[in-house]
């Protein structure tokens, strides 16, 4: 890891919900809460990575998210993942997801730095 992975550094990625983001269950197409947590993490995952060294990467480990309102088909969303604490290799991001009618998602994410070496 490098000295620059530290509080502060921030993700920020922007979607349009589309019928595969969609749980087939419902009759119209909205965010459903696992596509919301993939993006979440993917954000913080992209967040992070410019900060290790070769080699390196990182994986979640825990996810405690609000899913508080809808974001319909062709919508556009925002996630934002702010890095609040760094302990060893264990990363905490604060993370929130607003749409057209404002905020869809707030909580946290955790992240672990991990060596793809010892993954192989």
């Amino acid at each position: 890891m490098k000295d620059s992975l530290a509080d502060g550094v921030e993700g920020r990625t922007r979607h349009t919900v589309t019928a595969e983001m969609s749980p087939p269950h419902l009759p119209r197409v909205v965010l459903s809460t696992p596509t919301m947590i993939q993006l979440i993490e993917m954000t913080c995952l992209q967040a992070a990575q410019a900060h290790l060294d070769d080699g390196e990467t990182t994986v979640g480990t825990h996810v405690c998210v609000s899913h508080e309102a809808a974001v319909l088909d062709g919508e556009e969303f925002e996630i934002v993942g702010r890095l609040t604490a760094v302990n060893r290799r264990r990363l905490t991001f604060d993370v929130e997801v607003t749409g057209p009618q404002g905020v869809v998602s707030r909580g946290t994410h955790e992240r672990a730095v991990v060596s793809l070496d010892r993954m192989g």
